[in-house]
């Protein structure tokens, strides 16, 4: 009895009318005593952090996603320390800014602008040639360059969830749209190297998650959160256009929702005029005044940057190309004379220099090719020389013996050749110096072949409503149709300068046939390929005298008896060199057409795109190579590229249904269902649909701004569908989503972290011939 102690208490254990005992515990009661307390602290603990985490689930699983999209896309980021694929482009256009040096593309500057800025960051100095295949030296932070592309692509994923709740998705919804853009090997893929892409990714989804926030306060107008997601949407705009051109679709995307908005508030007859016009100006300034001023933003520091003579200098206009530190251009002479030897540039937007070659028309007059080319090359080299008398004309060679000729000539040396005939030029002229002036008459004689530049009746090979140009006559014979005149125009460096003279660079000129009084052109018309693509030169009868394709300048020249031009003499304008290199950058779009000459296995078709038809392989295929294979995953792709026919088949039940008036859906639920789904298939329509009336040579990854909202249709679909299911039921159905999603992506990572050793080894994840993943069908 000793262990009991007596309590004065009302129940009773042991003797329910006698007095009441409780047990003391004994010391290993005491240690059972003390865990059974700490496993309900631990409980009530456990149960506190389970209660705040859900109670904060709409933040802690976006930060969950954030990490593991971080941990995704830097996993392994160096494990290949070869340049792989476009690395070859866009890590070498880094350099250039770098280096200072003036290259030319046909993206706008933006992103490779943050290509460079990569390279900055990483300690790299712009010295490494980036050629394909090539192993980065041990002095490159390549590993570092590739991190920063890659958070680009990894902030992606939250933006996902944040575009699918702005657009009213479920919590679940939004979680499995945010996991299959994570779960995408396509996208994971493509961000782990020094590409565009991330960032065209990363700006299209900011374009259309600030969309869904404005929407998402349309009806509070001229608030701050209005004004804020309006600014937030102009300036997303304009750093996507300013990364790639791709980036306007997702303008229209945006302009045809403000549009509708606008046409809604035009309907609205209780809106006052003055605060509808607001509307417009708000927009005016927010979604295109803004948009433009940071592509162009993008272009002035392009300019800015890129201060030295480079490699994309042919490709710009003349008074751009002598403003670059290095250029020789600024030293040429400033004013033209008989027996200054030029290169001369058509002054229309994207022209290029006038060139002439040995190789003959193969139809017409069978004379030496004119045409115009847009790299330099001696070739393009002319010699202004006066015109002959009429009274004084050398008869022309007949047929025999041009031929005789031309056979002499070829069997020359280019070099000795080009260094007689210079020779001999400019020892054909005289003291005193004449210059060359407006209406003054002048024959262009070739300084490769000697042929004069020339035009009859004959129709030119391509645009055959127009006269032929061709290379005509030898050393000793003329004809007076070689004779043409100077129409100046004016001077874009200096409006009031007197037309007496031709300056270099800045005049603008026309060249008129002083016979026949057609305009020497270039339309932009390429010949075929016995032309080698270039483009025609024609003498057009028609053409007016505003037409900038008939207009020319003089770029280099070289006259010993001249002196060079006196500093600042030429001043290039920023707007003329921005609408220059845009227009450049879109003739170069237009040239990417596939070669019929080449098998480019890396090639494809938008239709081969939504279905996974196709991958493709970035680097090379070898046994010791670590290869990365650019294919998406089949169950998020499939899955979009459905949910895109689901949502117009529904959307066509649910008209007809609100036709006949048994629609179950309220007006807010046909309201959201409709005006989402319809952002979302116009987004995917728009950044898909137009790749298959352009001609240009197409890739796979082109395809992935359009997949970002066939994505989003697959959540929002399923949250639709399972609204009003049972709970059990709704979570079944996410579930299986979020299953496939994982499973498949878990599957086939090893395409996208890299695969080592033979491809073979990786047989069984090649589910289609199409796909190409195993050496056997390449």
């Amino acid at each position: 009895m000793d262990t009991l102690k007596r309590r004065h208490i009302t129940h009773s254990f042991n003797n329910i009318d006698g007095p009441s005992y409780e047990r003391i515990p004994l010391q290993d009661d005491e240690d059972l005593y003390t865990e059974k307390i700490k496993a309900q602290r631990n409980y009530r603990f456990h149960h506190k952090y389970i209660s705040w985490t859900i109670k904060n689930r709409h933040i802690v699983i976006p930060v969950i996603l954030t990490l593991l999209s971080f941990w995704t896309r830097f996993r392994d980021i160096a494990r290949s320390g070869n340049v792989i694929w476009d690395e070859a482009h866009f890590g070498k256009f880094g350099s250039f800014y770098l280096k200072n040096e003036f290259y030319f593309d046909v993206h706008p500057p933006l992103g490779k602008m943050l290509v460079g800025l990569s390279g900055w960051l990483s300690g790299y100095d712009g010295s490494f040639g980036f050629e394909s295949g090539k192993e980065y030296p041990e002095s490159i932070n390549y590993s570092g360059m590739r991190l920063f592309n890659a958070a680009w692509g990894a902030l992606i994923i939250p933006m996902t969830f944040g575009t699918a709740r702005q657009l009213g998705m479920s919590l679940i919804a939004s979680t499995l749209a945010a996991t299959m853009v994570l779960c995408d090997t396509a996208y994971l893929c493509i961000s782990r190297f020094i590409l565009l892409d991330s960032m065209l990714l990363f700006f299209t989804c900011s374009s259309l998650y600030c969309l869904s926030g404005l929407c998402k306060v349309r009806h509070s107008p001229f608030s701050k959160h209005w004004w804020f997601w309006l600014t937030m949407t102009g300036i997303s705009l304009g750093c996507v256009s300013s990364v790639k051109w791709v980036g306007l679709f997702a303008v229209a995307l945006v302009g045809f929702s403000t549009v509708e908005e606008l046409w809604d508030l035009f309907g609205d007859i209780k809106l006052p005029k003055l605060v509808y016009f607001g509307h417009w100006i708000a927009r005016i300034m927010g979604l295109i005044a803004i948009p433009i001023s940071i592509y162009m933003a993008s272009f002035v520091a392009h300019f800015k940057v890129l201060s030295k003579s480079g490699p994309g200098d042919d490709q710009m206009n003349s008074l751009f190309q002598a403003r670059l530190e290095g250029n020789k251009l600024a030293e040429s002479p400033l004013e033209i004379a008989y027996g200054s030897t030029v290169t001369i540039k058509n002054h229309a937007l994207g022209g290029g220099l006038l060139h002439s070659h040995v190789q003959k028309y193969p139809e017409g007059s069978k004379q030496q090719q004119i045409t115009c080319y847009h790299h330099k090359d001696s070739n393009n080299e002319w010699f202004f020389s006066k015109p002959y008398p009429q009274n004084q004309m050398i008869p022309s060679l007949d047929k025999e013996e041009e031929e005789n000729e031309r056979k002499n000539e070829n069997e020359e040396s280019d070099k000795e050749k080009v260094k007689q005939n210079q020779q001999q030029m400019n020892n054909s002229i005289d003291e005193p110096v004449e210059y060359i002036g407006d209406g003054q008459e002048f024959r262009l004689i070739h300084v490769a072949t000697k042929r004069k530049l020339h035009s009859h009746t004959i129709p030119a090979p391509v645009t055959v409503e127009q006269f032929e140009v061709s290379g005509y006559g030898g050393e000793n014979a003329t004809d007076e149709k070689d004779n043409w005149r100077i129409e100046i125009v004016d001077d874009i460096s200096d409006k009031h300068a007197p037309k007496d003279r031709v300056r270099s660079l800045s005049t603008r000129f026309r060249i008129r046939h002083s016979v026949l009084g057609c305009l020497l052109a270039a339309h932009n018309t390429q010949l075929p390929q016995w032309g080698f693509k270039q483009i025609e030169i024609v003498c057009d009868r028609d053409a007016k005298e505003n037409n900038a394709n008939t207009w020319w300048n003089i770029e280099e020249h070289r006259n010993e008896k001249l002196p060079s031009a006196p500093k600042d003499a030429r001043r290039s304008r920023f707007l003329k060199d921005f609408m220059y290199i845009n227009a450049a950058m879109w003739r170069l779009n237009n040239a990417l057409i596939p070669d019929p000459d080449k098998d480019d296995r890396l090639t494809s078709t938008p239709t081969q795109w939504p279905l996974v038809s196709v991958g493709l392989r970035m680097c090379g295929w070898g046994d010791d190579n670590v290869k990365y294979f650019l294919m998406g995953n089949p169950m998020v792709w499939w899955s979009s590229f459905i949910s895109l026919w689901v949502f117009i088949i529904t959307a066509g039940v649910y008209n007809v249904q609100r036709r006949r008036q048994f629609c179950e859906l309220s007006q807010s639920q046909w309201d959201k269902f409709i005006s989402v789904g319809k952002t979302l298939f116009l987004g995917w329509f728009l950044h898909y649909i137009p790749f298959f009336i352009m001609g240009r040579v197409m890739y796979l990854h082109h395809y992935f701004p359009a997949l970002y909202f066939s994505i989003l249709m697959v959540p929002f679909l399923l949250d639709h569908f399972t609204t009003h299911s049972t709970p059990k039921r709704r979570k079944i159905v996410f579930t299986i989503a979020f299953t496939l999603v994982i499973l498949t992506f878990i599957y086939f990572s090893p395409i996208a972290f890299g695969m080592t050793g033979p491809a073979d080894s990786y047989r069984g994840r090649q589910w289609f011939k199409s796909w190409k993943l195993t050496d056997e069908v390449i």
